[in-house]
């Protein structure tokens, strides 16, 4: 990366570029236009001479009285043209003394950019009687701009989940970004308030790095992408564990700040807090709703000390003052000091009490976690690249606890509520992705590894050690069985049985995956995910309980002869997923299919659409339908395919509708229903509605997926499954349907899940009315293959 000396050195120079280009715009322009009573002030980083390549150019024109005349707004509008020519990205206003005095409380950003004006050029007269005032303005409404511009910051931190680990951070408005260092200075300035941390080195660091994304991507970017790492470091991991130091120094001297600010509120707040400093003890005194240390010196000698500081904070959900997290920043232990040690039940009552994220997020802020437990320092800033994970492996690990600590969901909060092994569930998240800061095996391995490790050093009791072993070694099963299996097929229902074991477990591990999901982005545990989880969490609690049914219909006797005739010889699963109501709704399309060739329904549920289609089957009819919806931009989220002793086919696809097209255009819905009509009835050619799809961009040249092809026997009594991982593209689902199809092979399901450019498809084949044959997969392989590399969208 570029040296952040020179760095801050050519922001100086180029503010002072743009300061001369300012003055002689100024005298081009508006000196002809205005006698007097006229001045130019440089606000925001151009008032603070910290001007990046390509950041806005902020300026205030500060007059006596607003311009009026012809002449006057002609010679402002030339001035603007000027500095617009010069290719400056120009942010100005025009104000009176008066509108600058005055609090606005719909134009705060005016005001707050005043605390870094500078005089450039003008009258400076109407400069001096803004310097006159201003000082006895911010004196007056010190209290309510601090306060102001604390809930402001706070509502920015809260977008970005009040957290600096982010993958992609935004440099200067993520938490512990440049916003937070401004706004630190700002509410000195308000409050005067005592000095804070040096940040001199954060500041630095963080200009250098802005300087340099502005200079890679020739544009006013703040964004730290993958691909930006990559150009600005040749070890980005280092670099990002850097940028994440600085920006918590950052992120700790603004909350300090802001605390300091806030402390101006309201009577009834500060009794509150009085009645809340009741809960000190001999140990912590609670101060303005912050815990500090009574005897600070002790906690190198007492190890129990600290864990219960943190206990104490988990049961009142109370914060550290920033003095303890400096003190407590110095402690060191050795867990293997027998004499240090911290035993198995400390760690028990700590993650049973009501707030325990917010202590392990405080342990983990003043790095009192990896004192406790060594092993996290692997995981400590760890960027995992993966294009859809948003946070650090570190702050994703605590961000699953707390996601079940705010459990909301009723059906998994009673879950939760029903075991009485929470603590351990707890502790299971704390290590099932510490693995992933080691090298070779799969992480799930060695987080094993390293907890088998852990919980000996812990003397855990047998029993809890068993289960946060299979919390561990199963976390990722349920997730993969929602999107590569098919939930309807018995074989699936019979594997997670043997997998899980137990009802117990089955609980436990169901909650694990809802918080391991929730945990990767704010928009992963979409309502359809979460029905898909509870779905298997079902069904598996089905198959612990009780026997499967048989594995096709042949009689139904409580349905009437129509709904009985159409559900002959449908597997059973159908009966197991769908209701009696949805049963003669089918049956009805089935009697339409029979008048028009075809019955269709589309329907939105859940946030998502439902497409139901009942017709006679005929090859490559699932590749047909997929390719409809690839054309019209919408992303299959779950396909399925039945059919009966009649050759009636009941397809269901379940799809998104990622630019809302169908919600936003009333036509488009009804125009979706008439192509897939026309397209079975052979009146459309599908290939030219594929070519009119857009193109969509991987996510960064580094980010290729292989594409990979593999077969398995053993999932289905009558089917063969094959599973396929490639980069998504529009109609990949259309290509390798057809290809299937091309080769005989007859889909009975399919199950899709995307993520960030990553497709998993898993088809559930037939041939020949059974399992697909060795050297037909062979052939097989080499088809998807290269229906992956898309080679076969033309043919």
């Amino acid at each position: 990366m570029a040296d952040t000396a020179v760095g801050n050195d050519q922001l100086t120079a180029r503010s002072g570029q743009v300061e001369a280009l300012v003055r002689q715009a100024f005298d081009d322009a508006l000196v002809p236009g205005f006698q007097s009573g006229l001045a130019t002030l440089a606000v925001g980083g151009f008032g603070r001479r910290e001007l990046f390549p390509y950041s806005d150019v902020d300026i205030i024109l500060l007059v006596e009285c607003e311009p009026h005349s012809a002449k006057e707004r002609e010679a402002i509008s030339k001035f603007l043209r000027i500095l617009w020519d010069a290719g400056l990205r120009l942010s100005h206003s025009v104000r009176t003394v008066e509108e600058c005095c005055t609090y606005q409380e719909q134009n705060i950003e005016l005001t707050i950019s005043l605390l870094d004006e500078r005089f450039l050029t003008g009258d400076v007269h109407v400069y001096q009687s803004l310097t006159a005032r201003l000082p006895q303005f911010f004196a007056k409404q010190s209290t309510v701009l601090s306060l102001r511009l604390c809930e402001l910051t706070r509502a920015r931190q809260a977008k970005f989940n009040d957290t600096i680990y982010h993958l992609e951070p935004n440099i200067k408005e993520a938490p512990g970004g440049l916003r937070d260092l401004q706004v630190s200075t700002w509410l000195g300035r308000l409050d005067s308030q005592p000095a804070m941390a040096d940040l001199s080195s954060a500041r630095d660091f963080l200009f250098g790095l802005r300087r340099a994304l502005h200079e890679h991507a020739k544009r006013d970017n703040n964004v730290l992408t993958f691909d930006a790492q990559d150009e600005l470091s040749d070890d980005p991991a280092r670099m990002m564990r850097e940028y994440y130091r600085h920006a918590r120094s950052v992120y700790r001297v603004c909350r300090q700040a802001i605390e300091l600010a806030e402390e101006r509120r309201t009577s009834l707040f500060s009794q509150f807090r009085d009645w809340r400093s009741r809960l000190s003890n001999a140990d912590f005194t609670l101060v303005r709703d912050r815990v500090y240390l009574r005897a600070p010196l002790q906690i190198q000698q007492d190890p129990q000390l600290v864990f219960r500081l943190f206990q104490w904070i988990a049961r009142h959900n109370v914060r550290l003052a920033i003095e303890t997290e400096q003190r407590l920043a110095e402690f060191a232990l050795d867990p293997r000091d027998s004499a240090q040690r911290i035993h198995w039940q400390d760690w028990i009552e700590l993650l049973s009490l009501p707030h325990a994220s917010l202590a392990l997020n405080s342990m983990h802020d003043s790095g009192v976690l990896a004192a406790f437990l060594p092993e996290w320092k692997g995981i400590e800033c760890l960027v995992m690249r993966d294009f859809y994970h948003r946070y650090t492996v570190d702050e994703h690990t605590l961000v699953t606890i707390q996601t079940l600590e705010n459990l909301q969901e009723q059906r998994f909060r009673d879950l939760l509520e029903e075991s009485p092994d929470a603590p351990l569930l707890r502790f299971a998240l704390l290590l099932h992705d510490i693995g992933k800061g080691g090298t070779g095996e799969g992480h799930v391995t060695q987080s094993l590894a390293i907890a088998k490790q852990i919980l000996s050093r812990l003397n855990t009791p047998q029993r809890d050690s068993e289960i946060i072993y299979f919390l561990i070694a199963k976390h990722l099963d349920l997730s993969a069985v929602m999107t590569s299996r098919d939930l309807n097929d018995p074989g699936t229902a019979r594997w997670l049985a043997d997998s899980v074991g137990t009802i117990e477990r089955l609980k436990l591990l169901t909650l694990l995956t809802f918080a391991d999901i929730s945990a990767v982005n704010s928009h992963t545990m979409t309502p359809w995910r979460m029905e898909q989880l509870w779905r298997v969490y079902l069904l598996a609690y089905d198959e612990l309980t009780r026997e499967l049914q048989t594995e096709r219909i042949h009689s139904t006797p409580a349905q009437t002869a129509e709904i009985a005739e159409f559900l002959e010889g449908f597997p059973t699963r159908y009966l197991r997923t769908h209701n009696a109501e949805e049963m003669k709704f089918h049956s009805e399309l089935a009697m339409l299919s029979r008048l028009n060739s075809v019955g269709i329904d589309i329907r939105r549920q859940n946030g998502v659409y439902l497409l139901t289609l009942v017709t006679a089957d005929k090859p490559a009819l699932f590749a047909a339908v997929s390719g409809i919806l690839a054309s019209f931009g919408l992303n299959i989220l779950k396909a399925e395919a039945f059919a009966n002793s009649q050759g009636v086919v009941l397809d269901t696809f379940v799809f998104a509708d990622p630019l809302r097209t169908l919600e936003l255009n009333a036509t488009e819905l009804e125009r979706l229903r008439g192509t897939i009509a026309k397209v079975i009835r052979g009146r459309m050619d599908l290939d030219q509605l594929l070519k009119n799809r857009r193109v969509v961009k991987p996510p960064g040249k580094k980010s290729g997926i292989e594409p990979r092809v593999a077969f398995n026997d053993d999932a289905s009594q009558s089917a063969t499954l094959i599973e396929i991982t490639a980069q998504d593209r529009p109609g990949l689902l259309y290509d390798l349907s057809r290809a299937l199809s091309a080769s005989g092979c007859n889909i009975e399901v399919v199950l899709i899940d995307t993520e960030a450019h990553r497709a998993l498809d898993v088809f559930y084949v037939t041939a020949d009315g059974g399992k697909v044959s060795q050297q037909l997969q062979a052939k097989l392989q080499q088809s998807l293959l290269a229906a992956c590399a898309g080679q076969l969208a033309a043919t």
